[in-house]
């Protein structure tokens, strides 16, 4: 991300992005809530990437440098907040979970209708609350920092269907496994299996975005069976990967 632009405030509204593209990177001054009605969106800072489809959204805070990447056909809805309203309460993105209320609720305040003021404070008041009671439910690869790490993140991201253990891609890297273990901890602040799940997930959302049969998606992110598959993204996103490529 070596140029930025400046955009001080951050745009309420619509906007349609066709699969594989993406808007560059960009900061703003406001807080800004992202969120797709429709395909898979991901957001890219220095500290990691983030994906949300229809069930989630993406907080980023004033002053993040960001980027947007589309997956799918995407209908990018986008939300600026002044700095005085913080309602999740972070100094740092995350991606939170999207009601049936809050999708609504995002929707209405990106269509455009000219409310009167009275009644847009009304939906600004209604949309805080319900952020104030999203929860967290992060899809986050973060980025390494140790080159060892960084190694081993780059040939997963390459072939998530890789099944190596970690002490085989350590002996590929030249470091051993306890250390990659420690080094997953400090820096992804999660452990290996943990991450390699989020990475699996990741892919998979984008192959599903890009019209992938959900056999295949299984096949190709590594997954032990479809059904496994199945189940550990119901578990995470509420809903099948039949239906989110569906959707």
């Amino acid at each position: 991300m070596l140029k930025t632009r400046h955009t001080p405030r951050a745009p309420t509204g619509l906007r349609y992005l066709p699969p594989g593209s993406g808007i560059d990177a960009h900061r703003h001054d406001d807080h800004q809530i992202v969120y797709a009605g429709r395909g898979v969106l991901s957001v890219t800072t220095d500290a990691g990437s983030w994906i949300a489809p229809g069930t989630r959204a993406v907080w980023i805070p004033a002053g993040t440098v960001h980027e947007h990447r589309a997956y799918g056909e995407t209908d990018l809805h986008t939300v600026g907040l002044p700095t005085t309203d913080n309602p999740l309460g972070l100094n740092s993105p995350a991606v939170f979970a999207v009601g049936p209320l809050l999708r609504e609720l995002i929707l209405a305040c990106t269509g455009g209708e000219p409310y009167a003021a009275a009644e847009r404070d009304r939906l600004h008041a209604v949309l805080l609350d319900q952020l104030r009671r999203a929860p967290q439910q992060p899809i986050r690869l973060p980025t390494p920092r140790d080159p060892r790490l960084a190694a081993v993140c780059a040939i997963l991201a390459d072939d998530p269907a890789d099944q190596r253990t970690l002490a085989s891609l350590g002996a590929q890297v030249g470091a051993s496994e306890r250390t990659l273990s420690r080094l997953f901890r400090a820096e992804m602040r999660m452990t290996f299996p943990q991450w390699r799940t989020q990475l699996r997930l990741y892919h998979g959302l984008r192959l599903l975005a890009g019209g992938a049969a959900v056999t295949t998606v299984a096949h190709r992110t590594g997954w032990s069976s479809t059904s496994a598959f199945i189940e550990v993204f119901r578990r995470t996103f509420g809903h099948t990967p039949g239906a989110q490529r569906n959707s």
